[in-house]
């Protein structure tokens, strides 16, 4: 009993950090996309376009790390493996998504999201980031 729990607890820091690294790289491919620093906009520009695109992007990635968890092997090795695949698998369909809306639309959407001005691309955005996410969730499943 106790060595299972500490089994667990063990797999739970190990995931928790396969997550939040994961995250991080979400972070850095936001910052990748659009221009400026994205510490800036957000957290001294209070931008709220790319507020909106990075929350979108950390639920995404989010749900991705929480569908693979719980559809994973039973072998703690094969069900990491699964986590960072998918996670990256993920972060390069969003990346791709973002691409896609960019080349549909008019002007450059990095920039748009940029803008202080509250702007609807930004929405349109942030859905096409979670809507990615969500479609690699469904290939875990």
């Amino acid at each position: 009993m106790v060595e299972d729990l500490l089994v667990g607890a063990w797999q739970s820091i190990v995931f928790g950090a396969v997550g939040i690294a994961l995250m991080a790289a979400g972070f850095g491919l936001i910052d990748l996309l659009t221009p400026g620093r994205l510490r800036e906009l957000i957290w001294v520009r209070r931008n709220g376009n790319a507020a909106l695109l990075l929350l979108a992007n950390q639920l995404g990635i989010a749900a991705i790390v929480f569908t693979a968890i719980l559809t994973s092997y039973t072998d703690f090795a094969k069900g990491l493996a699964s986590t960072v695949v998918f996670g990256v698998v993920g972060l390069g369909v969003m990346a791709l998504g973002f691409l896609v809306l960019d080349w549909l639309t008019p002007g450059r959407l990095g920039e748009v999201i940029c803008t202080d001005e509250p702007h609807p691309a930004a929405r349109v955005s942030a859905a096409t980031h979670f809507g990615a996410a969500l479609i690699v969730c469904a290939c875990i499943a």
